[in-house]
């Protein structure tokens, strides 16, 4: 048994960002980064018969698709966004952004996110290999980051996939769970343990007034 396990942990703001509209819709809440940093190390421990203070999570990265400046002031955004930044930087999670683009297609705008799967996907497949973490933790539902998992568990390294469904329709590829080696999937997590819905939350003062609506 190791005396010290690294973590490393790889966030898809894409669907972090799905999962917490979704979580103000239904729970007028949003999760709280450290906690589930905390829920993350805890359960890794406890699964390795190690202390908590000997398995830690050593790197933390998000990968996003963001407006430019004046876009997102537009549209009011601005706020929101570094407010965000803040919860990443205050919790040592490097961030890593590329412009979307707005495109109109017979009348309707679309916005376009190029190239962050593919950045999120090389970037954890590096660091996996010249940091040697013990386990890497995606937060993700992406079909794409099937072949990463694959190649992750290639290099032996326990890969987890952490998900969190909140609506009928599963947002999680089934190749994808399928190819990861753990998957936790909070929403069945939080049924048999209501304390860990508490502890990962963060009541919002203002209650959420959109609709969920296919937005996850």
């Amino acid at each position: 048994m190791q005396s010290f396990l690294s973590i490393g942990v790889f966030i898809d703001g894409g669907y972090y960002a799905k999962v917490n509209r979704a979580l103000k819709a239904t729970e007028s809440s949003i999760i709280r980064v450290r906690s589930l940093f905390d829920f993350i190390s805890g359960r890794i421990a406890a699964a390795e018969g190690v202390n908590p203070s000997d398995c830690q999570i050593v790197e933390a990265h998000y990968f996003r698709g963001r407006f430019r400046v004046k876009d997102a002031y537009d549209k009011h955004l601005l706020y929101n966004e570094r407010k965000f930044e803040d919860t990443l930087i205050e919790n040592d999670v490097i961030f890593h952004y590329k412009h979307l683009r707005e495109v109109e297609r017979d009348g309707v705008v679309q916005v376009i996110e190029k190239g962050v799967d593919v950045w999120f996907a090389l970037e954890a497949y590096e660091l996996a290999t010249f940091r040697k973490f013990d386990y890497v933790v995606l937060l993700t539902g992406d079909a794409d980051h099937e072949m990463l998992v694959r190649k992750l568990k290639a290099l032996k390294i326990k890969t987890v996939l952490l998900t969190w469904n909140l609506t009928n329709v599963d947002a999680t590829s089934p190749l994808l769970k399928e190819e990861a080696g753990y998957h936790w999937e909070l929403s069945q997590l939080i049924n048999h343990d209501p304390r860990l819905k508490k502890e990962l939350l963060y009541k919002l003062r203002e209650p959420a007034v959109e609709p969920l609506g296919d937005m996850f």
